[in-house]
């Protein structure tokens, strides 16, 4: 709970884009709408500083005393997201650069180098201001540091990222012979002789090093981290007791989040599903259980939506009647204690003046307008709810298998984000609660753990794996699993090394297919792709075999089950979301089921979050479902939450 309420709504506010009369109508509409929070000063360092040494807080101090006279709290940025251009001009080393030498300019958003310290010292320098200035004013209840970090510019190649990754580097290696046996350098004749030598992974001819791009990734992350903790540091030095918090943008592939979580006090995150696609709301769930899993102990919040359309899609298609609250209940049941939108009016100029809003430009007499009163309204209803309780399944997640994963030069081309999407679609076919995780748990009391295309596996991960199912716990492995250590080097011994026992099998050789170019049947039918295995089944059971491709009647699939109870479910290829589905209705016992779920159609979406239940309807037609022995008539988008067999 932020400021007295049980649940967050509002959105980013951008008075500094407007006249100051029209500040005033802002908060009556926000108190007409139930707002409780607008996020303030995101992108405002040019009108607060604009000059150095000038700060110019006037304007904020009446936005801060209008918005706290209304009620509505404010979550305050530290603007550091854009640096104007006066801080650049005359001072290039504050730029970006990209892996050709070219410098990103200030014209745009997020054009700083992370590593610059001219904008690590001027940023600090606007924290340290605003702080003194608004450390205990009323209406402040949180603060949010930057913004969408390395959302467009995370791979930084500037001479600072350059000086800043060698000392990394010599960090993480100690000698330049540590890095070299890390890096494999007498390969290609790469071998550095002095730390001075290593560059960033820059424009090249041809592949480059696997191992210094994937600790390229590494740093990146911890630079971008470094910034945040900076920032914090001089929050709470200057006597911040309010929650600090950054926006995190779901899968974004640049920033390991699992390793920022610990940090911040309040997960948030932006989730931009589209509207148009017609697994839209189910990619949204997938975020919201990913940003679940990285703070499972704690509710979230989702900092950004969009009310209707966005403006960066090629096609951008507005929300149907009733999907934004459908979509903003589906967060509220996955566990946020907020909706908010990006954002509050609609720009009337810039690149996203045709973002909608919830207010927008055509006013208060918008099918818009009138979903955001409601859905206010709504929120005010709910009873406060716990944090999510852990779920029985689990689907592995982990930065730097995503980046290794996708580097050059494998037997094919995997998508990291699509075969995981595929077994999240699946449980969500099944109406399984599943919670994204990482590799090294904790896994608790689950019962079966997804780890698709676990390639990049580290010692202690695939001892926690091990250990989860010598308890009795399912372990599900595909393809091009346990095949390199962190730094992207095979182990000695071939291929799953370090999972071989437990699973029962050995692989033998890769190779790179379409996606659905195989088939399987047996126990279960399947369809296979992407990277097929030549597999020999030692002390496991061959639950299916390959009818075609180039291992056509060896093993596809395989289940070696221990003592214990536990077992490890093999499948030699990535499979799609039918054939996952299918191992998931082979592996998950009914016990692990939620019984008042048991027949519910595909696109009605039920999750339970404590006492109370969430159904959704996503289809585009009324549904009539039971729901732990409640008879539910729903029009399309609409969403009943029971509480117990009461409806909230």
């Amino acid at each position: 709970m932020i400021g007295g309420h049980r649940f967050l709504y509002g959105g980013d506010y951008n008075p500094e884009q407007w006249p100051e009369p029209v500040w005033t109508d802002d908060v009556a509409r926000m108190r007409e709408a139930g707002v409780t929070t607008a996020t303030v000063g995101v992108f405002s360092w040019a009108d607060l500083q604009p000059r150095q040494g000038a700060f110019e807080f006037g304007w904020l101090d009446r936005v801060l005393d209008l918005l706290h006279a209304g009620g509505i709290g404010v979550d305050l940025a530290t603007a550091t997201a854009s640096p104007p251009p006066w801080a650049g001009t005359g001072h290039p080393d504050l730029y970006a650069v990209d892996e050709r030498g070219a410098r990103y300019w200030h014209g745009s958003r997020q054009h700083y180098a992370p590593t610059s310290v001219r904008y690590r010292r001027l940023a600090a320098e606007l924290v340290h201001a605003m702080a003194e200035r608004y450390v205990d004013h009323p209406a402040v209840q949180m603060w949010h540091v930057n913004n969408e970090y390395g959302c467009h510019v995370a791979l930084d190649h500037s001479a600072s990222a350059e000086r800043a990754f060698r000392e990394w580097l010599q960090d993480r290696y100690l000698t330049i012979g540590g890095l070299n046996d890390a890096w494999g350098t007498s390969f290609w004749s790469q071998r550095y002789g002095t730390f001075d030598e290593v560059t960033t992974p820059r424009h090249a001819p041809y592949s480059r090093n696997p191992a210094q791009v994937l600790d390229f990734r590494r740093f990146s992350s911890d630079a971008l981290l470094e910034c945040y903790l900076a920032e914090r540091d001089v929050l709470r030095a200057a006597g911040a007791i309010q929650p600090i918090t950054t926006n995190f943008i779901g899968f974004n592939k640049n920033v390991d989040y699992r390793t920022w979580a610990p940090e911040i006090d309040v997960v948030s995150d932006d989730c931009y599903p589209d509207p148009a696609h017609p697994d839209g709301y189910r990619h949204g769930a997938f975020e919201r259980d990913l940003v679940r899993g990285l703070s499972p102990d704690r509710p979230w919040l989702l900092m950004e939506q969009a009310s209707s359309a966005v403006n960066w899609r090629p096609r951008n298609a507005p929300k149907s009647p009733g999907q934004m609250a459908a979509w903003s209940m589906q967060s509220i049941a996955r566990g946020a204690d907020g909706i908010l939108f990006f954002q509050w009016r609609q720009s009337r100029a810039g690149a996203e003046k045709f973002h909608s809003a919830m207010l927008p430009h055509a006013g208060t007499g918008t099918r818009t307008w009138r979903e955001v009163c409601a859905l206010g309204a709504r929120l005010r209803e709910l009873p406060a709810l716990p944090a999510a309780a852990p779920a029985p399944v689990a689907l592995v997640h982990e930065w730097e298998n995503w980046w290794a994963l996708e580097g050059t030069d494998h037997p094919a081309d995997l998508d990291h984000q699509q075969v995981l999407t595929a077994w999240h679609l699946a449980t969500q076919d099944e109406h399984l609660a599943c919670d994204v995780t990482g590799a090294a748990g904790p896994f608790g009391d689950r019962r079966v753990v997804l780890a698709p295309a676990l390639y990049l596996l580290r010692a202690e991960a695939a001892a926690a794996l091990v250990a989860f199912v010598t308890a009795g716990g399912t372990l599900v492995l595909t393809s091009f699993s346990d095949v390199v250590d962190e730094c992207d080097r095979l182990r000695e011994g071939g291929f799953l090394t370090q999972l071989r026992d437990i699973a029962g099998i050995e692989v033998l050789e890769h190779a790179g297919v379409p996606d659905d170019a195989a088939r399987a049947v047996g126990q279960l039918d399947l369809t296979l792709g992407g990277i097929v295995e030549d597999v020999e089944a030692r002390e496991a059971t061959v639950l299916a075999r390959f009818t075609d491709g180039p291992y056509a009647g060896g093993p596809a699939l395989t289940r070696k089950t221990h003592a214990s109870g536990g077992s490890v479910v093999y499948a030699a290829g990535q499979l799609d979301r039918a054939s996952a589905r299918a191992v998931l209705q082979l592996v998950v016992p009914q016990d692990a089921r939620d019984p008042d779920f048991e027949g519910l159609p595909e696109d009605v979406e039920a999750v339970r979050r404590g006492g109370v239940v969430f159904v959704v309807n996503h289809a585009a037609h009324p549904v009539h479902v039971r729901v732990g022995g409640t008879d539910l008539d729903l029009e399309s988008q609409e969403v009943a939450v029971l509480d117990g067999t009461r409806r909230v």
